[in-house]
């Protein structure tokens, strides 16, 4: 099975790593649904949604580092030559810093998520906050990423292989 995937692992990467982002950021979006009106039932959910924001970026970090690591090296070269070298230069780089801070944030979320936040304000107001710092983080990584799969394409029309 593992042989008739291996012309399309670049491929089948290249998908799962804004699969699992997208996952993730729904995940938090679920979060900060359920802890602006939070109640006993929603404080379980809370938890399990908190850790589906980790599990989902953990993943999407590996799948992506994988993809770098393996494959970006043919795009970087192909972006730096295009039309549009910032996407590499800024937001590459940009998102090759942010996901520290992402992973940072997230895997707090389930610490932030155990505590009593039906009863606690102050418990609720930073899982909100931290929920919602992880999801801008995230949606701003994906845009990023789609000016990066731009960059490609531009820098392809320009340069036909």
């Amino acid at each position: 099975m593992l042989t008739l995937l291996t012309p399309y692992i670049s491929d089948i990467v290249l998908f799962l790593h804004p699969t699992f982002g997208v996952l993730g950021t729904m995940a938090a979006l679920w979060v900060l649904v359920e802890a602006l009106n939070p109640g006993v039932a929603s404080q379980r959910r809370m938890q399990v949604a908190a850790y589906c924001v980790v599990i989902c970026f953990i993943l999407a970090w590996i799948f992506g580092g994988y993809w770098y690591v393996n494959y970006y090296y043919a795009d970087k070269a192909l972006i730096l030559k295009g039309p549009w070298p910032f996407a590499h230069d800024l937001f590459m780089e940009t998102k090759e810093h942010l996901v520290i801070l992402l992973l940072l944030v997230v895997t707090y979320l389930p610490i932030a998520a155990s505590g009593n936040l039906v009863a606690d304000k102050g418990s609720r107001k930073l899982l909100l906050w931290t929920t919602g710092l992880a999801a801008l983080i995230a949606l701003m990584m994906d845009g990023e990423g789609g000016l990066i799969a731009l960059g490609v394409k531009m820098a392809s029309h320009t340069n036909p292989h």
